[in-house]
């Protein structure tokens, strides 16, 4: 309904398209034969269901915020689409973790502009122009971000808002919080155990304390089996490695995302930095 295909699905999910495809032939078919009706639920019935669908917009913002294949880093249009769900959920269900998911896709929409090169290529945070962010939606964005901190019943969406938040807050990548990231990162990790946190907490304390320090942290959760096909754990590998003087790790990692990613953008900048290790 939100304009994604199976395989995207499957990657918001951190799952294979077919294992993907046949829990959708499953649903698909217990609708059809228990005679599932489609209406629009009670107003009694919309908290029981609140979880489920901020999880689904979270989902399809995130497609929007990093395409899963294609020619560009972002796609605005399911983005855009994930915000005004957004909006008519707040309107609906003034919750605390809708305030906070709302807020995160505001403040990660912000950045939109400048994650992109005019020739379409992917720039990384510490190298954006903060003068290019939105700052109109990062004044609404940490708006609400206080709004639900300040209910006191918020969640992991708003752990994500305020980690999002402190991002926007800073006037430069050298000015960047990253101790507070870190302890943010840990309370997410309470809220919401995932190995996709722990890489990205990895990474924040790689910023706090060095890259040796995140590259254990990666290395313990691929030694585990977890995101063994997830490119930016590779990815995150790599630039760590590179920043280590481990060339040789550096150069595999590098290559194993290659090997996983199908968006061009991320694909021209891990062939780049393929070519500069020589």
């Amino acid at each position: 309904m939100c304009g994604l295909t199976t395989e995207e699905i499957a990657r918001a999910f951190l799952t294979a398209p077919s294992t993907l495809a046949q829990r959708i032939v499953r649903a698909k078919a217990k609708i059809r034969e228990a005679r599932i009706p489609y209406r629009v639920p009670s107003a009694s019935e919309l908290p029981g269901r609140l979880d489920a669908v901020l999880h689904v917009v979270y989902l399809v913002f995130n497609e929007g915020y990093s395409a899963t294949a294609g020619g560009s880093v972002t796609r605005s249009d399911i983005s855009a689409e994930a915000i005004r769900l957004g909006r008519l959920l707040m309107g609906l269900l003034p919750e605390p973790e809708v305030i906070g998911l709302l807020a995160l896709m505001l403040l990660q929409e912000s950045r939109r502009t400048a994650r992109m090169s005019p020739n379409g290529d992917l720039i990384l945070l510490d190298e954006q122009d903060r003068s290019a962010w939105n700052q109109e939606l990062i004044k609404e964005g940490v708006a609400l971000v206080e709004q639900a901190l300040g209910s006191r019943r918020f969640g992991s969406y708003t752990i994500q808002a305020a980690i999002a938040a402190v991002h926007a807050e800073a006037l430069s990548a050298g000015e960047t919080d990253w101790p507070q990231i870190v302890v943010l990162y840990d309370l997410l990790l309470r809220a919401e155990p995932s190995p996709v946190i722990e890489l990205n907490r990895a990474v924040a304390v790689a910023m706090r304390d060095g890259p040796q320090a995140g590259l254990e942290l990666i290395d313990a959760i691929l030694k585990r089996g977890e995101l063994t096909d997830y490119h930016l754990a590779h990815s995150a590998r790599g630039e760590l490695c590179r920043r280590l003087g481990k060339i040789a790790d550096a150069k595999a990692s590098y290559n194993r995302a290659l090997e996983l990613t199908r968006q061009e953008p991320e694909r021209r900048f891990l062939e780049e930095r393929i070519k500069t290790l020589g």
